[in-house]
């Protein structure tokens, strides 16, 4: 289970603004690492997970946290945003089946 602690649904937030992830039931390991029920995040900013079995993209919207991290800062233009988590395996491909958050929206003032 992998969620946000920090923005929650709902919340207002700077444009500039921390994201802290937090997961259960599995560990966090560097993208490249492989070893069992482990894997990375990704942050999905105003978009959806691709198809299943493919890596996940590198690019504005799919932020990769490759090096193992639960936190990044963020800057967002001002007015709504969603946010999801998906985790990803040594390649950034989603788990099957996948470790995702559910989509939240924040409102950046």
């Amino acid at each position: 289970l992998v969620y946000f602690h920090y923005p929650l649904d709902g919340r207002r937030v700077p444009e500039r603004s921390p994201v802290r992830i937090w997961l259960r039931n599995m560990g966090v390991a560097p993208a490249g690492v492989e070893h069992a029920a482990t894997g990375h995040h990704h942050l999905l900013i105003d978009t959806d997970p691709g198809p299943p079995g493919q890596p996940i993209p590198s690019d504005y919207n799919n932020i990769h946290l490759g090096n193992g991290q639960t936190e990044v800062v963020v800057t967002l233009p001002k007015g709504p945003h969603t946010l999801q988590l998906l985790d990803g395996d040594h390649s950034h491909t989603p788990h099957d089946p996948p470790v995702m958050s559910k989509k939240i929206t924040i409102y950046v003032r």
